[in-house]
């Protein structure tokens, strides 16, 4: 069975998560005590117990949810190795499937995304900003109504293409604000504010991009194995040079994931989806994007063995 693999961003984390990988598969384990001797901190600790508070923080979820993702592929690996076609990550996501595609090592990988929470942090600290999610559809498109709110109040940007019926947006807080009202005009269900700390995915965060340019430099990347579609075009990536610069260009500008999950579907439309990481956000949305394909998730240890067995079949 042909497998495309997922991995989600910030926002899926939760206390507890890869305690039981570690236990049953020692290659997951050995994932996290790699994660814990390349930053210097007990980021196993962290997952396996929490905190929730400090597991939430940027610079620990973003590497939390990598090692995690990974630890989930290095218990998988040598059961569907052979059959993945391709790879995707939402957000923090793609950098987790860079380095399920060799692209980037596993402490490399650590590190940069370590270093990009702690930028985004800053970012979030030098010019203050929000997000919010749309919920439903609306009667005009997103862009112009945050072309409106932004003439309105302040600069606003669409973040997330999600799904269809969910968007988030991104910017200054009284531009989020107005198109938060603006969408409800137009005949969204919900305009919800996000507990986050920076106007993610926007020209707000443009000023952690030396940052994160540097320590992408600083990574060892290869061509990866196989095809990355990438958040900022939807395309798969198969070049080391271009993944470091979408990457980059991935700081402040929307995903769009809508378009990334059609590309694959129609691509592979017969592949297994396979979310790799806690829980089944991603799952969800590709559901709604392309419901005709197959998914399952891969958090768990029981996860592990029933995607051994459904591959097998």
């Amino acid at each position: 069975m042909d497998v495309v693999l997922l991995f989600p961003g910030q926002g899926s984390q939760k206390p507890g998560m890869g305690r039981d990988l570690a236990e049953a598969f020692p290659a997951a384990r050995d994932v996290f005590a790699r994660a814990d001797e390349a930053l210097g901190v007990a980021l196993s600790r962290l997952c396996f117990e929490g905190p929730a508070d400090e597991l939430t923080l940027t610079h620990n979820a973003q590497p939390a949810l990598l090692a995690h993702g990974a630890a989930v592929w290095a218990a998988t690996r040598d059961a569907i190795g052979a059959s993945v076609l391709a790879a995707a990550g939402h957000s923090l996501g793609e950098f987790t499937a860079y380095d399920a595609a060799e692209s980037i090592g596993l402490e490399d990988a650590l590190r940069v995304v370590r270093r990009r929470g702690e930028l985004m942090y800053e970012s979030g600290v030098k010019r203050p900003g929000a997000m919010a999610a749309i919920l439903g559809e609306t009667s005009r498109p997103i862009e112009d109504i945050c072309a409106d709110a932004t003439r309105d109040a302040g600069l606003v940007v669409p973040a997330n293409y999600n799904c269809p019926g969910q968007l988030v947006v991104s910017g200054e807080e009284a531009g989020v604000e107005r198109a938060m009202a603006l969408c409800k005009e137009a005949g969204a269900k919900r305009a919800v504010r996000l507990n986050v700390s920076g106007a993610f995915h926007s020209p707000l965060m443009e000023s952690a991009a030396e940052g994160l340019a540097d320590a992408l430099d600083r990574a060892s990347f290869e061509d990866p194995h196989f095809a990355v579609y990438a958040n900022v075009n939807a395309e798969p990536v198969i070049h080391a040079d271009t993944a470091k610069q979408l990457l980059l260009e991935q700081l402040s500008k929307p995903v769009r994931w809508t378009d990334e999950v059609r590309a694959m579907a129609e691509r592979y439309p017969d592949a297994l989806y396979v979310e790799m990481g806690p829980g089944s956000v991603l799952v969800g949305l590709v559901k709604k994007i392309a419901p005709s394909v197959k998914t399952a998730t891969c958090g768990t240890a029981a996860d592990v063995a029933q995607l051994r067995e459904l591959v097998a079949q």
